[in-house]
């Protein structure tokens, strides 16, 4: 298997290739990470799925976890491989290792399986989407939109792809390219869905670069209503209201966002500015103050 040719996992605690024999964890482990070693996996992987929930010695979880991964993924367990690697992450998030193989195994996880979809299901949606999302990633922008447009002749009501071709149309035009088809396009998508908010938030940035702020604003508030998570609609929706000169109202939202994303010196620099213009002074020195710190 690729894996097993490309991704060198280092694992200690090596010892002499032999089939494990009943003994403690620790030792049946050992013995398995060896036969990992050797690429016999389909014989070490039973007795580190048994062994693993056991180990308490953090650096033989460590292999353990590795090596189960590695095997799974060349024997094409894929529900075995997933849970080693969530291990690794929750329990090692910060190795570097760990965060080389994660991106590796699911990258040949995603590749399996959108093989396996073209093979199955060829003129599928999902199968022509991910062809169109394939272009996308090129920059080929005409070979993606006529994909999402012969998807969308077939199936008009499928949520999604008006979004999509939307998206590949704001690409095509550029920054300063015209947007009325995309534009027409995400609403489109709103008809099919209405509590798509990406497809909002993408309606009010349109609506903010051609200086229509209460437009915006409506179109911000709308997907941060949706998706209450959405922490850039907030602090879009902030600056189209500081923009239009609603300065008390651009404070919530923008409250709202440096609370989520206190990392961003835009966040502050905006609150700063609302609080001024509403008198806020000690609110804003304060905001400044944090836009320098974080700006570092």
């Amino acid at each position: 298997m690729l894996l097993l040719a490309t991704c060198a996992i280092p694992l200690a605690g090596a010892q002499t290739a032999t089939k494990p024999a009943p003994a403690d964890a620790a030792t049946s482990t050992r013995q398995a990470i060896a036969l990992v070693e050797q690429g016999r996996c389909k014989e070490a992987l039973p007795f580190l799925e048994r062994a693993l929930p056991r180990l308490t010695d953090k650096q033989l979880r460590y292999n353990a976890a590795m090596a189960e991964a590695r095997c799974a993924m060349a024997v094409e367990h894929d529900n075995t491989a997933i849970a080693a690697l969530l291990l690794l992450r929750r329990e090692f998030p910060d190795d570097p290792e760990v965060l080389f193989v994660t991106v590796h195994y699911f990258s040949q996880l995603a590749m399996r399986t959108s093989q396996e979809l073209a093979a199955k299901a060829p003129a599928s949606p999902q199968a022509r989407r991910l062809e169109a999302e394939a272009f996308e990633s090129q920059g080929k922008w005409d070979e993606a939109a006529g994909i999402y447009k012969g998807i969308l002749d077939r199936d008009p009501g499928l949520p999604g792809i008006h979004y999509r071709l939307g998206q590949v149309l704001l690409s095509k035009a550029g920054e300063s390219g015209p947007v009325d088809e995309a534009r027409a396009e995400f609403e489109k998508e709103l008809q099919l869905d209405p509590r798509n908010a990406a497809a909002e938030f993408v309606l009010g940035e349109l609506a903010r670069r051609a200086g229509h702020w209460e437009e915006a604003a409506r179109h911000f508030s709308r997907a941060s209503t949706l998706d209450i998570g959405f922490a850039e609609a907030y602090l879009a929706l902030g600056m189209s209201l500081t923009a239009a000169g609603k300065f008390a109202e651009a404070v919530p939202p923008l409250e709202t966002y440096v609370k989520m994303v206190p990392a961003d010196p835009s966040g502050h620099y905006q609150l700063a500015i609302a609080y001024r213009r509403t008198g806020n002074t000690e609110g804003a020195a304060r905001e400044l103050a944090l836009q320098k710190q974080v700006a570092k």
